[in-house]
């Protein structure tokens, strides 16, 4: 992995609680709020300046727009929620861009996992346990904050264990 083990246990601490509570809002309610994302946001404005270079905190700003503009254009074209779009973006300064490649892979066994998870606590009737939520009701809908939320707290986590 090309992020250092520094930087991701300077961000773990604080990402991680707000990835738990995105898997748990939008289980619930099918919402990723915007106060969130902003947080999520503020933890890599505040914590970066100490974690990162000066010089690659500031270019990590360019993942933010570009992958913002990415989700922007797949949320107009219903390919996902916008709730998700801006996590993506929101999350995308804390990756390495030479961690892409292994981030993909992970995002896709995250989200295999968590939709089994998820489908499979609806269908044994662990759903009994929190009647309220609107995941348990949505249809086809998936809660992706239960994936994108595990993926990057995963990627720190791995990265602390594994980083350079």
């Amino acid at each position: 992995m090309d992020i250092s083990a520094a930087a991701a246990l300077w961000f773990l601490p604080f990402v991680a609680p707000i990835c738990l509570w995105v898997c748990y809002t939008d289980m619930k309610w099918m919402k990723i709020t915007n106060r969130t994302v902003l947080v999520l946001v503020g933890v890599f404005a505040v914590v970066g300046l100490v974690a990162l270079p000066l010089e690659t905190w500031a270019w990590r700003w360019s993942h933010l727009a570009v992958v913002l503009l990415a989700g922007i254009a797949l949320n107009a074209g219903g390919a996902m929620g916008a709730g998700d779009a801006k996590f993506m973006a929101a999350a995308a300064p804390f990756v390495h861009l030479g961690d892409l490649r292994f981030l993909v892979v992970l995002f896709a066994a995250t989200l295999l996992a968590a939709f089994a998870a998820h489908r499979g606590a609806r269908l044994a009737g662990l759903s009994r346990l929190a009647p309220e939520w609107v995941s348990w009701t949505s249809g086809s809908r998936f809660p992706m904050g239960l994936a994108l939320g595990g993926t990057l707290a995963l990627y720190l986590a791995l990265g602390v264990a594994y980083g350079r």
